[in-house]
């Protein structure tokens, strides 16, 4: 026997399981501190959708720079001096640690928020986040030097595992971490989980440095290296690629919370499904074939395009049949990268092409979108052009396909004639577009044919859909912000709406009657009004804070004398609220003078002078992405302390999703105050529009300052006993959904 055959028998010195566990640890670290890092910034920015597309956007790109790192490190050759220096880079990373956003760049820029968001993550864990992202690539590629083709389950199957990892932590850290961990807690507890995977990075490191290398198997043909325009065309393919799945999950995820119900966390679902497409793509033998994603995924596209436009779909069949689409169209993407990956040689190169992919789809959603878009039009966009990465099969030789597509264009043309013609989004109209999907579905071999018929089903399904009487659209980094119109006869006519995605932020009349008075939520009737009510009676001068612009209602209650000043994170509801074409509460109601000051309250408060309001409500709570830091004992103390003696505070708590009185209650006793509640619900038969129902709570800083109230019985103490006060430390969200449900479905324990 020779000396190469001994070789070739010869046991490598580490376990692949330790491969497997290196990943799975990495992994769970970078999804663990993605929102805890997002947790340390939400008293800044607040928790809107464009904050997430942003944060995303930086992850990628830092899963970028670590891609790259690896990639470069793998020229260093040696295991053992690949070792020394990740080990350097390692420690490092480490000086960034704990967790803590810096104080070098100051409060957020509200002109260019993303900029600072991006910047504010680099300081706090673009050095970690990016060297745990090199992880991946880089034991698998010394996985690849130490075992030989076709030894165990080869290094491409450890993404799976890597991705499982990404997966568990991304759903434990909403139900497990968030609720039992203090925030201090949890950057301590990370920072020492990091220490711990560093020694077992270096330690796997150092045991892959001393196991015998394996010589690269010879290439097959078909894995000759590649002449340079096609190597650089692999290269682009696999960037387009990934570039899609990552678009798709941003773009899907805007539009559910701007179109059809936002909820929280409902950024976790997306999230959790694309990176269940990578367990499922890179598996040995994948739980969906790609025949079987390929077939569903033809269904969903189709099913999606014509269900885009129409709003008035049951919620449940929109959600499923959206997230369905996005799922099976990510896992086609990433099955066609599976199929084209390259021998483990090129393994790093290949995954660093992978990661330019998502940061080329996130910085578009992130960055390019908002700017070109006033909708979020970048979700059927890349949807079609996602469908591209099927098999490019021409799929004209079968008769019935052609003739089936051309009888599918004539009701692409018909259905949004029938719907504009003869009224309404009809039966009729559904049918023809029922009838598109299905030919969709049928000619699906042909992919000139399939994804001519999509785009032109996304066209006509877009002309046909529900003609809500949106009039104008407007969209900033902080969401899409719609203006549309309603009769209401009781308010003289047209009623203008702001809504912000699914969330109506106030309406005004445009009869001159009705013009200002207070309508929705501000109603004289609702508990709002009626507070504004009382203390306008004690006092002939206020001076009045309000936390969220929307359509300015609150103006409508400024007197000559009454001072006003609105508390705004989002520089375009300024604009909106103080265009007189849009809404005129501020320009033609108010009587007094009306200050706007940008920035999140939090901040923008803290520089008011204490002792100063006589009224301070704080409406931010109403939408699905709850700035829960305005709601802890540390605010609500800032709340008080910036009230005059006989003060009041308003907090409106009405939300869809989330049991928000339980903690407010809590909150209010711990910072000291004295409170009452009253759940209001309009009369039956109330028009819409002209009242609201809403949880409102009025804090004040002894119990004299709520002295007009205490003998109305609309008002009723607070139990401050339901629920743990949130603190700056310590929020507790699914506690909060949870104890929702618990309202609507009793049976749960």
């Amino acid at each position: 026997m020779t000396q190469l055959d001994l070789s070739q028998k010869a046991e490598p010195s580490v376990s692949p399981v330790l491969f497997g566990v290196t990943v799975f640890a990495s992994a769970s670290l970078v999804f663990t501190v993605q929102p805890m890092a997002a947790k340390l910034l939400l008293p800044l920015l607040g928790g809107t959708p464009g904050v997430w597309n942003t944060s995303m956007a930086f992850f990628q790109t830092a899963l970028l720079a670590g891609y790259a790192y690896a990639h470069l490190l793998q020229r260093l050759g040696d295991v053992r001096r690949q070792v020394l220096v990740h080990g350097a880079a390692l420690g490092l990373a480490a000086l960034f640690l704990p967790l803590r956003v810096h104080e070098l760049l100051g409060p957020p820029n509200a002109e260019l928020p993303a900029l600072w968001l991006v910047a504010a993550l680099a300081l706090m864990v673009g050095a970690p986040f990016a060297v745990l992202s090199a992880t991946a690539p880089l034991v698998q590629a010394w996985h690849a030097k130490i075992f030989r083709p076709g030894e165990g389950r080869g290094p491409y199957v450890l993404y799976a595992a890597s991705n499982l990892g990404s997966l568990i932590a991304l759903l434990a850290y909403p139900v497990v971490v968030e609720p039992t961990l203090a925030i201090g807690a949890q950057t301590l507890v990370w920072s020492g989980a990091y220490i711990l995977f560093a020694i077992l990075m270096i330690a796997l490191g150092v045991l892959a440095g001393r196991a015998p290398s394996v010589p690269p198997a010879p290439p097959v043909p078909s894995e000759e290296a590649p002449a340079p325009s096609a190597a650089w065309r692999q290269r682009l393919i696999w960037i387009a690629l990934a570039a899609a799945p990552s678009s798709l999950m941003l773009g899907v995820t805007t539009h559910i919370t701007t179109d059809v119900a936002s909820a929280p966390f409902i950024w976790v679902v997306p999230l959790a499904l694309y990176l269940l497409t990578f367990i499922i793509a890179f598996q040995d033998r994948p739980l969906i074939s790609q025949d079987g994603a390929l077939m569903f995924q033809a269904a969903a596209v189709a099913g999606c395009a014509v269900i885009l436009p129409f709003h008035t779909t049951n919620l449940v069949a929109q959600l499923a049949i959206h997230l369905g689409a996005f799922f099976l169209t990510a896992l086609v993407c990433h099955q066609a990268l599976v199929a084209r990956r390259p021998p483990p040689e090129r393994l790093t190169e290949f995954y660093l092409c992978l990661s330019i992919g998502g940061v080329v789809g996130g910085g578009f959603n992130a960055f390019a979108a908002p700017l070109i878009f006033s909708n979020v039009w970048e979700y059927p966009l890349v949807l079609a052009l996602a469908c591209l990465a099927r098999p490019w099969t021409l799929g004209l030789d079968k008769t019935w396909r052609i003739a089936t597509f051309v009888a599918a264009t004539a009701c692409v043309f018909l259905a949004p004639y029938v719907a504009n013609t003869y009224g309404g989004s009809d039966d009729f109209v559904r049918a023809l577009l029922g009838v598109i999907t299905v030919a969709a579905f049928l000619i699906r071999g042909s992919l000139p044919l399939f994804f001519a018929l999509i785009c032109m089903l996304l066209i006509s399904a877009q002309l046909a859909g529900d003609r809500v009487d949106v009039r104008q659209n407007w969209r900033s980094f902080f969401g899409v912000a719609r203006q549309s119109v309603m009769p209401v006869p009781e308010l003289g006519g047209e009623v203008r709406m702001l809504a912000h995605g699914t969330t109506l932020h106030g309406a005004q009349a445009t009869a001159d009657d009705y013009r200002c008075r207070p309508i929705v939520y501000y109603a004289p009737e609702t508990p709002i009004g009626q507070v504004f009510a009382a203390k306008r009676a004690l006092k002939a001068e206020l001076d009045i804070g309000a936390v969220g612009l929307g359509t300015g209602t609150v103006s409508a209650f400024v007197r000559e004398d009454d001072h006003l000043t609105f508390f705004e994170i989002d520089p375009l509801m300024v604009r909106l609220a103080t265009d007189p074409s849009i809404f005129t509460y501020t320009t033609e109601c108010a009587r007094g003078r009306i200050d706007y000051v940008i920035g999140d309250a939090r901040l923008t408060l803290t520089d008011q002078p204490e002792g100063r309001f006589d009224l301070l409500l704080v409406d931010a709570f109403s939408s699905d992405a709850v700035p829960a830091h305005l709601l802890t004992v540390e605010a609500i103390s800032m709340y008080l302390d910036r009230l005059k003696p006989d003060g009041v505070l308003i907090l409106h708590l009405s939300n869809r999703n989330l049991d928000l009185i339980s903690p407010a209650m809590a909150v209010a006793e711990a910072a000291g105050a004295t409170a009452f509640l009253q759940r209001y619900s309009p009369p039956w038969g109330t028009p819409p529009l002209t009242q609201s129902a809403e949880d409102v709570m009025i804090l004040g800083r002894s119990a004299q300052a709520l002295e007009p109230f205490e003998n109305d019985v609309r008002w009723e103490p607070t139990d401050p006993t339901l629920a743990a006060p949130w603190t700056d430390a310590y929020t507790n969200l699914p506690g909060a959904l949870y104890a929702r449900m618990k309202e609507i479905w009793t049976w749960l324990p």
